[in-house]
């Protein structure tokens, strides 16, 4: 039994790389979302803070290192076709947490400059924005990047730039060496995918359901769709291994008939449901739940819609909306009883006032993904250098942002260990409507919800 306590091996973004494929033909049938104000992009070159160390403690070590300023570059996929909210809550997340870096006098007497670009969601654009920061504002370092398709991936890793904590919705964080997922890797990452392409899914959050809510008959959603199709083949994978009963329901893309499948998952006794579809297809689906009175013990939503907008996007279905739960492997956005959550809820509503009803668990992760730059460039002293800041962020014992992320590492592993038995850990929330911030913590901490579970290969 391999023991090692982390966190899913499975990136918890993959589902949002299956569901972007759902949600682009979804696009190209209902249009653009609407617009980010130009002002999220503009860089904050307010004065640098009086406690800013003198000239002479540091130098300028590297490449985007002064003696009184580094400059990091975000690249985000905000002002595309999939809406303004889909893969920006990073940038949010990172963006405060170098404001209140630099309100507090920098790190190490530098304040950190951000160069952020929008790439709107296309592969050119995303090249052009590295292109501009890594060439022509020389940033030393990434945080906070969201990225839809992140074909810069190997133009960025091959100029050995690190990119720290960023959201895995691609495979190019299991692929790259200089790129650090905020959920860490046990993959070679050696410019192949994985392990010769196929990736590794461990099974914990199926365990938690079936000994802690004693669910057993599970139904997976998923439209007629490659994309969809081919991640609720995973769930239901890994369903099975846990010896579930499992119902595969498959929609028509186009025009869903969401209700027919309710009807014949709740003849099946299903009690569970997990689903491949978008949050379009998610609000359907618990209105044609509630209308045919398919009462379940839970519906399991991933970490990217572990959000505030939940008791909006569902208000027309109360029943089901009241039986959402998500999980992830970061300590949960609601839980300001942890002073590093609360840190985090502090400055949002300082800087971002506007978002207190959008609130996120990716706006926590992007502040974990700036807090883990700023801790290892803090590592290096006065004199900050790429080289450094790498091998912190590869340390074996690994990263757990002050009790917000399980602790994450890249320590790479053969495809025999990857796949034997490993104890993994997670966080696990509920919605419930009149609640502060909508989601309930559903175990003690996240550091002790553990199981020795398997993990089943699959193909990205």
């Amino acid at each position: 039994m391999h023991r090692r306590i982390h966190g899913r091996r499975m990136p918890c973004a993959s589902v949002a790389l299956v569901l972007s494929g759902v949600l682009c033909a979804v696009a190209a049938l209902t249009g653009c979302g609407s617009r980010l104000p130009e002002r999220d992009f503009r860089e904050d070159r307010g004065p640098a803070p009086a406690s800013a160390a003198a000239p002479n403690t540091n130098t300028a070590s590297d490449v985007g290192v002064t003696p009184t300023e580094i400059t990091v570059g975000m690249i985000d996929t905000v002002q595309g076709v999939l809406g303004n909210e889909t893969f920006s809550g990073p940038m949010y997340g990172a963006q405060a947490y170098f404001k209140a870096l630099d309100e507090r006098g920098g790190v190490n007497g530098r304040r950190v400059k951000v160069s952020a670009c929008d790439d709107n969601g296309y592969g050119v654009a995303n090249q052009r924005c590295a292109r501009r920061l890594v060439e022509d504002d020389k940033v030393f370092a990434f945080a906070g990047n969201s990225v839809y398709s992140y074909n810069a991936a190997r133009y960025v890793s091959d100029k050995g730039v690190p990119d720290v904590g960023g959201q895995p919705i691609g495979t190019a964080y299991e692929t790259y060496p200089h790129l650090y997922s905020i959920y860490g890797s046990r993959a070679p990452r050696d410019g192949k995918v994985g392990w010769d392409g196929r990736m590794y899914a461990s099974t914990e959050v199926y365990r938690y359901f079936k000994e802690k809510l004693g669910a057993r008959t599970a139904a997976v959603v998923s439209y007629n769709q490659a994309d969809s199709a081919r991640y609720a083949q995973t769930v239901a994978d890994g369903l099975r291994a846990e010896g579930y009963t499992v119902v595969e329901k498959q929609v028509d893309f186009a025009l869903p008939n969401f209700a027919a499948a309710v009807v014949d998952m709740r003849a099946k006794g299903v009690d569970i449901v997990f689903d491949a579809v978008d949050t379009r297809g998610n609000v359907e689906l618990c209105k044609a739940m509630d209308g045919n009175d398919l009462r379940v013990t839970a519906k399991v939503t991933n970490v990217q819609n572990w959000n505030a907008r939940v008791g909006e996007d569902f208000k027309a279905s109360p029943t089901c909306r009241n039986s959402i739960y998500a999980t992830g492997n970061s300590r949960g956005y609601t839980d300001i009883g942890q002073p590093a959550v609360a840190e985090f809820r502090a400055a949002m509503k300082k800087y971002f006032p506007d978002r207190e009803d959008k609130l996120s668990q990716w706006e926590l992760e992007g502040w974990a993904s700036a807090m883990w730059l700023t801790d290892a460039i803090a590592s290096c002293g006065a004199k900050v250098t790429r080289a450094c800041v790498e091998g912190f962020v590869n340390r074996p014992e690994g990263y757990d942002a002050h009790g917000l992320l399980i602790p994450v590492d890249f320590k790479a592993e053969p495809v025999d260990r990857v796949a034997a038995p490993t104890r993994t850990c997670f966080d696990v929330a509920r919605w419930q409507d009149g609640a502060p911030g909508g989601w309930i913590a559903q175990v003690p901490d996240m550091t002790t919800n553990c199981f020795d579970v398997p993990s089943l290969p699959y193909k990205p």
